[in-house]
């Protein structure tokens, strides 16, 4: 942020035209296939012969799926470019061009809006994507961006959710739980601050678990580690919404069911620890929690000696005829029914129901 003596900007002092010019200025344009970006009414993308063009959206509003008590603006931009890109990622994509829709209260100044889009800026870098243009416009409160990313792909390459087959292995990368409580200890650090402002927050040695909940990375290096292995997932899912609730999503595009292990689920000993704090049972976190953007993906059972010592890839289950459900095999050895509890954006959750 600015520093609080620095006279901010007021958005009426620049106008639209000149908020999108002093946000679009020194971009650098990456992708052939990017004819036209910023600049004209329309970006003007000519992709690559033989591929096929993957699109997404993603809204992302104040009070609803951030909090600016306690969420940086550059991160704030950094992370609504990510969870677009991870949903090419996702589709086993390359993603290339971002449009970037944003609407904007008065409280906000020229300078923090600015901020938002060195975020984005950084993560359009960071993964080598084209930001080709969008629009601005006010809104009668808070803050909202609305992203949309294209990416391509070989035809025969696509992932979709459904392509899995009963017996197919079920994997995942990375670790699940830390983004979810990275959010808990933000929000207790926030009632701690409302209750009494003199108190300064108590965040020492998670800086994992914030980084994982403020500034996620999509898993675009687990597509080279597949691809230079020879391996083409059957289905795939980026988790955004909690293992539980995607590996349902995985299971109803497929018609299959699955069975997950509670013992493979991969949980950093910070996120197991923390989740002790909160009275959590860990695996609890890593199923609902969400916000981890990790991939889900099942494989055919002949690559399975190809994936098993990929650094950072757990093989946690595997799928099922449809008939039998989605199963969650506990610690002592009880098959249950899997229950998906995650993110919900048309729901209203209590972080904390207990007080």
């Amino acid at each position: 942020m600015s520093d609080s003596t620095e006279k901010l900007t007021d958005l009426s002092a620049l106008g639209e035209f000149g908020l999108i010019d002093e946000l679009t200025k020194g971009i650098v344009i990456l992708h052939a296939s990017t004819k036209m970006g910023v600049g004209d009414d329309a970006a003007v993308i000519q992709p690559e012969t033989g591929k096929v063009m993957l699109v997404s959206k993603d809204l992302l509003i104040e009070g609803i799926h951030f909090d600016m008590v306690y969420m940086p603006l550059k991160h704030l931009g950094y992370k609504a470019a990510v969870v677009n890109i991870s949903d090419i990622v996702a589709m086993n994509g390359a993603p290339k061009q971002l449009l970037v829709g944003l609407g904007v209260s008065s409280k906000y100044s020229a300078e923090a809006i600015k901020e938002i889009y060195d975020g984005i800026k950084k993560a359009c870098e960071v993964y080598r994507v084209d930001l080709i243009g969008g629009d601005t416009t006010s809104s009668p409160a808070g803050l909202f961006l609305s992203l949309t990313i294209i990416g391509e792909a070989d035809p025969e390459k696509v992932v979709y959710r459904k392509g899995a087959s009963p017996n197919d292995l079920l994997c995942v990368s990375g670790d699940l739980g830390a983004a979810y409580m990275g959010l808990l200890l933000l929000e207790r650090e926030k009632t701690v601050f409302l209750a009494d402002p003199n108190m300064q927050p108590d965040l020492s040695d998670k800086e994992y678990l914030l980084e994982r909940q403020l500034k996620p990375e999509a898993r675009i290096n687990v597509l080279k580690l597949l691809e230079e292995a020879g391996v083409k997932p059957s289905s795939m899912i980026d988790i955004s919404d909690g293992l539980a609730s995607e590996a349902m999503h995985l299971c109803k595009a497929s018609g299959t069911g699955c069975a997950i292990y509670e013992d493979k689920i991969p949980i950093d000993q910070l996120t197991f620890d923390t989740a002790k704090e909160f009275n959590i049972v860990p695996s609890v976190a890593a199923l609902n929690g969400g916000d981890d953007y990790e991939l889900l993906f099942t494989i055919r059972q002949t690559d399975f000696e190809k994936v098993k010592l990929m650094e950072g890839i757990s093989i946690i289950g595997y799928m099922t005829d449809d008939s039998e459900g989605e199963r969650l095999i506990t610690n002592d050895n009880q098959s249950i029914p899997l229950r998906a509890q995650g993110w919900d954006a048309l729901k209203s959750r209590d972080l904390f129901p207990d007080k």
